[in-house]
């Protein structure tokens, strides 16, 4: 009969205990930043309803069409795993009345699902780190939040990175924009991506966003959407740049930054990295001034952004150069008295919070000691029956292969000396 190992799905990881260390440093870093700054940490369903995401997110998105991961549930009901946060934040924010404190500044981390091609710093289950700033008009909301990802970037020591930045106006200077784009664009539909040509009419701003290079030579002479902007919308835009320049924050100004949610207005950016593959996007967010109201709430002005954990972990780990927590302490016993006296040398090791690790193989001491210096541990307190009877403990110190017994009441009160 031919064996059958259970693996993962595709698209999807197992993160590893040697793995973690590096995600509770990104969790560790931003908390400190986002808490110093006055932002609370929030956690929403893994699963909503899926008219959520399809109120929020655009029906002619590919999120939408062709990502999202949809049931019916026991119920009746159509539920979706979440493939982002925004959304979920936005109705949190709605269904718990947070609206009755005029500011909310919430951060999150966790995992989203879409259905796309398995790749290079894209899954299928993957992970965010965002933050929404939501209840504020200002442009310094929008200079906070990019001041924001650029620290946690820095603190996790990204290198070669370049924030990109546009305003898209509001919802009625895009509809006489996308009326002249479509104008120009029909000039070229033959000549047009196969993505871009199914575009042309139900999303054609996500058009300036093609990577592909002959749709980019065609966009190159069409209309500037820059050039269709207020008066309020180009000072708006014009402020969050000045004040990005007061803080000395690099950015390059991309008047084909769109982004692919529909619930975007206004500012838009993106933190890019040099690589040349497509997965260079870190970080990407903007305002989102029409979303809640969307939803039913009261009309709620809000800006955000995400990074995508995986990508960023794929490019820094080298830099952050974690080790991985070694034990101080490894207890071995032998026989049923030592295992039974040994509690109490546990529960004073906890009190002190002094890391531990208790043998459970019931093996030699002999290979009891060669496992404790495999794992790299300082000292191996050692109880066996020569022990009970004598009432003491032996205490091995691994680094020195210095050995020594002492009784067992005064083993208790030194035992703060591991700690050193």
């Amino acid at each position: 009969m031919k064996s059958y190992f259970m693996q993962p799905l595709r698209g999807t990881k197992d993160i590893l205990p040697h793995e973690i260390i590096y995600w509770q440093q990104i969790y560790t870093k931003a908390s400190d930043i986002l808490t110093i700054h006055n932002y609370s940490e929030i956690r929403t369903p893994i699963i909503e309803s899926t008219n959520l995401f399809e109120r929020t997110i655009g029906e002619s998105t590919d999120i939408i069409n062709k990502e999202m991961y949809s049931f019916i549930d026991q119920s009746n009901r159509n539920i979706t795993l979440r493939p982002e946060a925004t959304a979920s934040i936005a109705r949190a924010f709605i269904s718990n009345k947070l609206y009755e404190n005029k500011l909310q500044k919430l951060w999150y981390l966790g995992p989203m699902f879409r259905y796309e091609r398995p790749q290079s710093g894209r899954q299928r289950q993957f992970h965010q780190l965002g933050i929404e700033c939501i209840g504020s008009l200002s442009p310094m909301a929008d200079t906070e939040v990019i001041q924001l990802a650029n620290k946690i970037l820095n603190q996790l020591k990204l290198k070669d990175y370049i924030l990109e930045i546009n305003s898209i106006g509001n919802l009625q200077e895009r509809e006489i924009y996308k009326i002249d784009l479509v104008e120009y664009l029909l000039q070229y539909q033959k000549d047009l991506d196969v993505d871009s040509q199914n575009r042309l009419y139900s999303n054609p701003l996500r058009i300036l966003d093609s990577k592909n290079r002959k749709t980019q030579e065609i966009l190159s002479n069409a209309p500037n959407l820059n050039n269709y902007l207020s008066k309020t919308s180009n000072e708006h835009f014009y402020l969050v740049c000045k004040y990005l320049d007061n803080l000395n924050i690099s950015y390059k100004i991309n008047h084909k930054l769109v982004r692919g949610l529909d619930y975007y207005n206004h500012t838009t950016f993106e933190i890019k990295t040099d690589s040349p593959n497509s997965q260079n996007t870190i970080c990407g967010g903007g305002r989102y001034d029409n979303l809640i109201e969307q939803l039913g709430g009261p009309k709620t002005p809000a800006v955000g952004w995400a990074i995508g954990i995986e990508r960023l972990l794929k490019i820094i780990r080298q830099e952050l150069k974690l080790s991985q927590q070694k034990i101080t302490v490894y207890v071995a016993t032998q026989g049923l008295a030592a295992q039974a006296k040994i509690w109490e040398i546990v529960q004073n090791l906890e009190k002190e919070k002094i890391n531990f690790e208790l043998d459970l193989s019931n093996t030699s001491f002999q290979k009891q000691i060669k496992r404790a210096s495999k794992l790299g541990a300082k000292f191996c307190i050692i109880l066996g029956d020569q022990e009970i009877n004598n009432n003491c403990i032996t205490t091995r110190n691994l680094d020195e292969h210095k050995q020594y017994t002492i009784c067992y009441s005064q083993f208790l009160k030194e035992i703060k000396k591991f700690k050193s």
